[in-house]
């Protein structure tokens, strides 16, 4: 039996962009490479590299997709998820890098005086490389958000921190076409520190997650919202949240009348289980303890 296009694993799209990605980097890196060194242009060489160390985040993030992918054992009982949050610290790491030596070799350039004057054909190529990275980096930030995947959305702010460093070697192009040849090393030099800080935030999402962090102030707003429309459900405590890769993992307990029959309760807590995983906007793993709202536990409540 076929399946159905809608049938189709999360991950399949997100390795299927990813893959999209290591074929137009790999292109990408033979034409800026080869160019470079014909011309002689330094801009488009280190272009190239950036375009090349791309290529290896995408393999990185391929990894994560594959891991992160496999089902819950006995030594992951949360499942592999944070495989996905691994792979995008590797990407994080490398755009801090990558923007601290674009921006280096700018500074560098300013500091010794030097002029860039690239040609029409590096211009062109640089415009190319803008084009296609900004349009992979838009396919891979939609898909991110659709499969709710930290190393996607990384890997995303990597493809623009290319078509970034392409921004670099047009504005030289253009500024020698006036005679100005500094634009190469200005551009540069912003360039550098928007793709640092980019790194540096997704850096700071990772280590978030990895450090057990809850859900943001907005997703638990609507979780109780969730809580509060569910018939029976007099008050709840405890709500406790976190993230594991594209995955949302929420446990509550929920106060209930004391004198309901363990059905009954049982009942309750399927139906809040259910509102909090609608609520959300990726899978979610609930549990939700049921304990009867009575004065005798009002102190454990608390």
């Amino acid at each position: 039996m076929k399946k159905s296009p809608d049938a189709r694993r999360p991950e399949d799209s997100g390795s299927r962009i990813t893959f999209v990605g290591i074929l137009i980097n790999i292109a990408l890196l033979v034409v800026k490479l080869s160019v470079g060194l014909l011309t002689g242009s330094v801009g488009l060489i280190a272009d190239g590299i950036h375009s090349g160390s791309d290529m290896a985040t995408d393999l990185a993030v391929l990894g994560g997709l594959h891991l992160g992918a496999r089902k819950a054992d006995r030594n992951h009982p949360y499942g592999h998820g944070r495989y996905e949050t691994l792979a995008g610290g590797i990407v994080a790491g490398a755009l801090v890098f990558v923007g601290v030596f674009i921006a280096w070799e700018a500074g560098l350039g300013l500091y010794r005086g030097l002029h860039v004057f690239p040609g029409p054909v590096v211009m062109g190529i640089a415009a190319l490389s803008i084009f296609t990275k900004e349009w992979l980096f838009r396919r891979t930030a939609n898909v991110a958000r659709e499969v709710g995947s930290p190393a996607l959305h990384a890997n995303a702010w990597h493809h623009r921190s290319d078509a970034l460093s392409s921004v670099a070697v047009l504005a030289g192009g253009i500024g020698a076409a006036v005679g100005w040849g500094h634009a190469d090393q200005l551009a540069g030099l912003l360039v550098g520190l928007m793709v640092v800080t980019a790194g540096g935030r997704t850096m700071v999402s990772v280590l978030h997650e990895l450090s057990e962090g809850g859900l943001s102030r907005a997703e638990v707003e609507a979780i109780e919202r969730a809580l509060r429309a569910v018939p029976g459900v007099r008050e709840w405590h405890q709500l406790r949240t976190r993230h594991v890769g594209r995955e949302m993992f929420i446990d509550v307990h929920v106060l209930i009348a004391p004198d309901l029959t363990a059905m009954q309760a049982h009942r309750i807590s399927m139906k809040v289980e259910e509102a909090i995983r609608t609520a959300c906007a990726r899978p979610a793993n609930v549990i939700a303890h049921v304990e009867p709202d009575s004065d005798e536990l009002a102190d454990h409540h608390e």
